[in-house]
């Protein structure tokens, strides 16, 4: 059995996709700010505050056992407006009337630092989703169910946000929080063969 990853952040999903594969995984929720500085473009930022998790969690006890160290933070851009968490149901909405019939980009940073030698790696991945054209009755509808309320531009493709999407070019589960896809060229690059990682 191989020993747990160890998971730079406290989203479900994330964990959720890792465990799918078939790793097992510990969480470690870094708690770091994730503000963004003031000009940052969007890959910097998601591939910054990624890296910055990693190397919060690898300082703690306990991180440096561990074969790797994960972190990954996500941002929704919509005509380069960076859409995060929204700050409550009025936020939510907000950024949901905007998206409305509109085209925008998922932006996920991913950053890996292997637990012996150190050695660390970092990408970011896009994907265009467009969604559909919906009225004000489906915004109080999905804003009600609570979902959009920890997630990036308000709303999880995994769940009842799966009914706003028209389409996706790219990543699925890049959209859901860990383009899974580039996960095997970065752990090769810190030395890490990702079937070691797998039950």
């Amino acid at each position: 059995m191989p020993s747990p990853l160890v998971l730079a952040s406290a989203s479900p999903r994330r964990k959720e996709l890792l465990e799918a594969l078939g790793c097992e995984v510990r969480v470690v929720p870094a708690g770091i700010s994730e503000d963004r500085a003031p000009g940052e473009a969007p890959e910097r930022l998601v591939e910054r505050l990624a890296r910055e998790k990693v190397r919060a969690v690898a300082s703690r006890p306990g991180a440096a056992e561990a074969p790797v160290v994960l972190a990954a933070d996500t941002v929704v851009v919509l005509d380069g407006e960076v859409l995060g968490k929204p700050m409550g149901a009025d936020d939510a909405a907000r950024m949901l009337v905007a998206l409305s019939g509109r085209e925008h980009r998922v932006l996920t940073g991913v950053c890996v630092r292997s637990g012996s030698g150190g050695r660390e790696a970092a990408a970011a991945a896009a994907t265009r989703v467009r969604f559909r054209a919906y009225g004000p009755d489906t915004v109080r509808w999905y804003v009600a169910t609570g979902e959009p309320m920890d997630k990036a531009g308000a709303y999880g493709i995994q769940g009842k946000g799966a009914l706003l999407v028209a389409s996706i070019d790219g990543s699925w589960s890049n959209v859901v929080g860990l383009p899974l896809e580039i996960l095997p060229g970065l752990l090769e690059s810190i030395g890490v063969d990702v079937l070691s990682l797998l039950r």
